[in-house]
């Protein structure tokens, strides 16, 4: 890790939960929603408020396991403590169905979003398999193929391998009566070309995958999200000055947690400093930046491609990486794109323009598998903050009545809400077959 330690630990949370009512007919439209927080900005930083959520069990087995992905790779010594991939699993004691869960951007197996849904599932009857996102630092020194994450089909099979290695690895433990896939956010997008690979290799023949407020376009989402660190008073160069703001305020107004695990931090500092749109937009930017910083740095180490540290160059456990950290706060995940991962990918893809790259990057690549699976349902919110004007008529286009759309909640705010968790179940639950 390369951001200061102090500050990541606060913010990261929202990293873990970042990556309606619609006229249309065919969608699922959500009348006399009781979710508490109309504001989008608001709702994405302050969760759901502990009244409203979801009453699940304080505790479950939620246990922490580890697993080797490729034996014969040889982890950098400044990622000495990467080397294996870690996971978390709650299993029953008879036979259940298993849901696997692929965090959201940044996030761990074992972070707030995670944890809670497991919980939910868990008391439904669920065996549970939590893994992180593609996109969070163990995944990537560990389980990523290339360490360059971003790609939505290799990452995809990256996710797939590790589902496979994970089942291997507990199935002499359970009986399993169906497999099934969820994610948020990024790890919803993830989810569905999951669930499309699956079609081909037939591992796990996944009897339903829910996406919830994934992007429709990652691209499109990532550059909503840079846009926000435009916000930050004084602008990026002012970016510790402003977390450090962030975290004084949070140092003196932390009391008994009011909101829903992770995102307590961001609901004790929004309290204290009254924050307006502008300010939460660049809240929001500031948690995104700390996570696409960290993934750039460990993804040109573990290709040693020279994009933030010089080619070459070894660092080990010891090594100052203050030099590293201040580049990388710099660097939007849309600098990543252009910089690092279109050239680093561009050998094989000669023929492809970076756009024509780039945009190849979204579900209306797999337009057509979504449209005509009927295993694949969509929760999602009109007001999300990651999707630009008009993209979330593309879930109800493509999904008709697979796709739920609530009419507030932001992105990912409403997770926790007591409606969205019976729902977030209900999908797994239902006796209806689904072909």
């Amino acid at each position: 890790m390369i951001i200061k330690k102090s500050t990541q630990a606060r913010l990261f949370g929202l990293c873990s939960i970042l990556f309606a009512s619609l006229t249309c007919a065919s969608v699922v439209t959500v009348e006399n929603y009781g979710y508490p927080i109309t504001d989008r900005f608001a709702a994405t930083v302050v969760g759901t408020p502990v009244e409203f959520q979801a009453q699940l069990p304080k505790s479950i087995p939620f246990t922490g396991k580890s697993i080797t992905i490729f034996p014969e790779r040889v982890t950098p010594d400044v990622f000495f403590y990467g080397s294996k991939l870690l996971y978390s699993v709650a299993l029953q004691d008879s036979d259940a169905p298993l849901i696997f869960i692929i965090a959201g951007t940044g996030g761990s197996h074992n972070g707030a979003t995670n944890k809670n849904m497991a919980k939910a599932f868990y008391q439904a009857g669920f065996h549970v398999v939590s893994t992180s996102s593609p996109t969070y630092n163990n995944f990537v020194i560990a389980a990523s193929k290339t360490g360059v994450v971003g790609h939505a089909e290799r990452d995809a099979e990256d996710i797939y391998r590790v589902f496979e290695m994970i089942w291997a690895d507990i199935k002499q433990d359970i009986q399993v009566t169906s497999f099934n896939v969820i994610g948020p956010s990024l790890g919803g997008f993830n989810a569905a070309y999951v669930s499309k690979l699956d079609e081909e290799r037939k591992a796990f023949n996944f009897e339903r995958v829910l996406l919830i407020n994934p992007p429709v376009s990652l691209y499109n989402s990532i550059s909503l999200l840079d846009r926000m660190t435009q916000d930050i008073p004084g602008g990026v160069d002012n970016f510790d000055r402003f977390a450090n703001r962030l975290m004084h305020a949070y140092a003196t107004t932390y009391t008994t947690p009011v909101g829903s695990g992770g995102d307590n931090f961001l609901y004790q500092v929004y309290k204290k400093l009254d924050l307006k749109d502008e300010q939460l937009a660049a809240l929001i930017g500031t948690s995104f930046r700390l996570s696409s910083s960290t993934l750039a740095f460990t993804a040109d180490v573990m290709a040693d491609y020279g994009y933030i540290k010089p080619k070459g160059l070894p660092l080990d456990r010891y090594s100052n990486l203050q030099i590293y950290d201040d580049v990388a706060v710099r660097l939007g995940f849309t600098d990543y794109y252009f910089e690092f991962f279109y050239p680093f990918y561009k050998a094989d893809y000669p023929n492809v323009t970076q756009d024509e790259f780039i945009a190849t990057i979204s579900l209306r690549t797999i337009e057509d598998y979504l449209r005509n699976t009927k295993k694949i349902t969509v929760m999602h919110n009109a007001d999300d903050i990651i999707l630009e004007p008009g993209e979330i008529n593309f879930f109800s286009e493509v999904f008709g009545d697979r796709a739920t759309i609530y009419p507030y909640g932001g992105h990912i705010g409403n997770i926790n809400y007591s409606e969205n968790v019976a729902h977030m179940v209900a999908t797994f639950s239902s006796e209806e077959t689904q072909q």
